[in-house]
């Protein structure tokens, strides 16, 4: 039977044992300063930008169930369901704009003193703020791979598909999800088409890592490769609930390395950290950017 993968994380004694993270930001802005810093970003750095995160005080895991690899694969009726529901959040996604938080980790990397950013999420807007060479975890939202024979095609052009084929279909998006999923009543999925592959008719499926599918092996390397060689990691709005980001901190901590989060809420890589910053993202970035002093190391 397949397991279902860890979707919450219920803090421990280790946890709540711990003082509440600060608001100085100082000590974050001090290591900055010294260059060579990873940034490993979650689902919270999104949340100004209008994309609610999973697991905050408005997390969307309270009352919404992600798609998991396993059903989309086994369930013609699972991926009508995702594509009814991600068609209509899509749009969303597509209109959302980089926020404080997005713009200040760009103006972080642009002066040198960022040697990597790894996201965990699949929105795209680290890169609509100007960040280059990001690594993006779990894929991202505007690529588009057909499982059976391996073609990849942009967002667009499958949007483009799906309204053609669906040009009665009327419904309206009222929450979005951070996988780009909404929420709708089963009689109107029922009513979604969903086209196939345009090579091979095969299922298409958007190109990011689903809950319980694993992250490319490469991709994880690279990440450990920057993490070996940082002077710090800085993890920005993830509460590191699943493995593919909590392994980097469990790592850098093993190596000595230091770990700085800046989160709103716990999180369980706080054991692991040399430092924590309990403050919305937005704020704390732009004043991580005015405090931070010291040489380019660009």
């Amino acid at each position: 039977m397949r397991s279902r993968p860890t979707l919450q994380w219920a803090p421990g004694p280790e946890v709540l044992a711990l003082e509440p993270g600060a608001t100085d930001i100082g000590p974050v802005a001090d290591a900055v300063a010294g260059g060579q810093v990873v940034v490993l970003s979650g689902a919270g750095i999104s949340t100004e930008s209008g994309i609610p995160d999973y697991r905050g005080e408005t997390g969307s895991l309270r009352t919404h169930t992600p798609m998991t690899f396993g059903d989309f694969t086994a369930s013609e009726a699972a991926r009508q369901r995702y594509w009814a529901r991600s068609h209509l959040g899509w749009r969303t996604i597509a209109r959302a704009a980089p926020n404080d938080g997005h713009r200040a980790v760009a103006t972080l990397q642009a002066r040198g003193y960022l040697s990597g950013i790894v996201t965990q999420n699949v929105d795209g807007l680290h890169q609509a703020a100007g960040a280059r060479d990001v690594i993006e975890l779990h894929g991202n939202l505007d690529r588009i791979i057909c499982l059976d024979c391996g073609t990849t095609s942009a967002r667009e052009v499958l949007d483009r598909r799906l309204r053609a084929a669906n040009q009665a279909f009327t419904a309206e998006a009222t929450r979005i999800n951070p996988d780009g999923d909404v929420e709708l009543p089963d009689d109107v999925v029922r009513t979604f088409t969903v086209v196939p592959c345009t090579v091979c008719g095969g299922v298409l499926k958007p190109d990011v890592v689903f809950f319980g599918e694993n992250v490319p092996r490469a991709r994880v390397q690279r990440c450990y490769d920057l993490v070996d060689a940082a002077k710090a990691v800085l993890v920005l709005g993830s509460s590191l609930t699943v493995m593919s980001g909590f392994r980097f901190v469990r790592h850098a901590a093993k190596a000595g390395t230091p770990v700085l989060i800046v989160n709103q809420g716990l999180t369980r890589g706080d054991p692991y950290a040399t430092y924590r910053v309990n403050l919305p993202l937005g704020r704390a970035l732009t004043e991580l950017v005015a405090e931070t002093t010291g040489p380019s190391h660009a």
